[in-house]
């Protein structure tokens, strides 16, 4: 009996050493959850760049896991801002959430609400990052109280695009574009024949927010929600109405074309020569060029005559750090964050995309000296944002239901085709905005 006790003592004994280097094998494996097999810290970076942007992203990312030894950078796809942003919400705040988000500027009320997300103030405060190199008027759009929430990475301005060859066929200028309403809507009526129309605008909320902030316009109140919470919208003011006068006026009297809501369909027309000018993105703007059968001119937006000029809101998206996810894999993100805004990078980017660049200092690179000797449009784009006054106006609205926002301006500027008063349209447009904000007020409890 003595024996068998014995014999029963040393098994339990064993058992429990098992059980105790079991636990420490799991506690072990559970440490390395953010690393991948090579012993990596692994960066998921859920990205909305399709295309070549895609690829171009890829390469910087592949660029990135070559240059350093520690981490590895995971970009996938997931689809437009808006699916992109439906399946962040189902993973956000828990460890399965990527530890780099990309969101478009409009979100960006949104994701700050969201709670999931981790400022990277935090570390840019944490080692004194100086952020005085990054172009002033992109962060400023995700900077809130002078914390910075994420980090500018795709960014864009709308500018003129005209065709220079039907200048001078009309017997304007090519080297004069329109820089207010008054020039742009005399030299629409030049550029206008049997064939061919003025000027068109694409049916599309950005470009009404980009040409009311240009004269100085809000969007909504609370100075644009950037000194206190938004009760209301107020794009209906007299710079909202200015801008949809001028469409009004110039539809009515045959120079302005309705290409809808469509990019594509807009410039096909501008490149076929249908539409002599529209606005498009300063990113599309080497694409318009080579794709062009005929010499292309970029300039800034035009205002009122009467109005100061105050320059454009930037648009495009950011990089978020989602939090609810280790500390490593958040020193991990920052480290790729920092990679990107350096000038060679961000040279590269501005480059083989036509984003702006973020560090203005990318712009004294040899690759991008190069490339504005062959595109000198692309200069124009980066003038009209540098010399963009810093102002609540310029800083652009947050408001968390701008997609909604954006296409209640869309029915009203589409109505205005169909006859509607501009005002009226701009009322009702402002009013239904304003019901939105309040619905989304009572849910957040505001």
């Amino acid at each position: 009996m003595k024996k068998v006790g014995l014999f029963l003592m040393i098994l339990l004994l064993l058992l429990v050493s098992a059980c105790s280097q079991n636990t420490n094998s799991n506690t072990k494996d559970s440490s390395k959850a953010s690393e991948d097999g090579n012993g990596k810290t692994e960066v998921v970076f859920w990205h909305s760049m399709s295309g070549e942007l895609e690829t171009v992203l890829k390469e910087i990312a592949a660029e990135y896991n070559q240059s350093q030894e520690n981490i590895e950078i995971k970009p996938i796809f997931q689809g437009t801002y808006e699916e992109a942003l439906t399946k962040f919400n189902t993973v956000a705040g828990t460890a399965d959430a990527p530890a780099i988000m990309q969101t478009f500027e409009v979100g960006t009320k949104y994701m700050i609400d969201s709670g999931k997300i981790q400022p990277i103030q935090k570390f840019i405060d944490k080692e004194g990052y100086d952020t005085t190199q990054w172009e002033k008027n992109i962060s400023n759009y995700y900077s809130v109280d002078g914390k910075q929430y994420s980090m500018p990475f795709n960014s864009s301005t709308p500018v003129l695009i005209y065709n220079k060859d039907a200048f001078g066929k009309a017997d304007l200028d090519p080297e004069k574009a329109p820089r207010t309403f008054d020039e742009l809507q005399k030299q629409a009526k030049q550029l206008t024949k049997e064939d061919q129309t003025g000027f068109s605008i694409l049916n599309y909320g950005w470009f009404f927010e980009e040409l009311l902030a240009a004269q100085g316009g809000l969007f909504v109140d609370g100075e644009n929600g950037r000194s206190g919470d938004v009760t209301k919208a107020v794009f209906n003011s007299k710079e909202g109405l200015n801008v949809f006068n001028l469409i009004n006026e110039m539809y009515k009297e045959g120079s302005f074309s309705n290409v809808g809501q469509n990019w594509d369909d807009m410039r096909a027309a501008f490149q076929s020569g249908k539409i002599a000018m529209i606005l498009d993105s300063s990113a599309g703007v080497k694409a318009m060029v080579d794709n062009s059968p005929f010499e292309v001119g970029v300039s800034y937006l035009p205002v009122p005559d009467e109005a100061k000029r105050q320059g454009v809101i930037i648009g495009g998206a950011s990089l978020w750090m989602s939090s609810g996810i280790d500390e490593k894999k958040q020193e991990a993100a920052w480290d790729f964050m920092k990679y990107l805004s350096t000038p060679k990078i961000q040279a590269k980017w501005h480059v083989e995309t036509g984003y702006f660049a973020t560090n203005p200092k990318a712009y004294e690179e040899e690759i991008v000296k190069e490339e504005w000797k062959k595109y000198p449009q692309l200069k124009v784009t980066v003038d009209q944002l540098s010399e963009t006054i810093p102002s609540s106006a310029t800083q652009g609205a947050l408001i968390s239901v701008f997609p909604e926002a954006r296409q209640k301006v869309v029915n009203a500027m589409e109505s205005l085709y169909q006859g509607a008063n501009p005002k009226e349209a701009l009322d009702r447009a402002v009013e239904e905005t304003t019901r939105a904000i309040e619905i989304a007020n009572k849910k957040s409890g505001k």
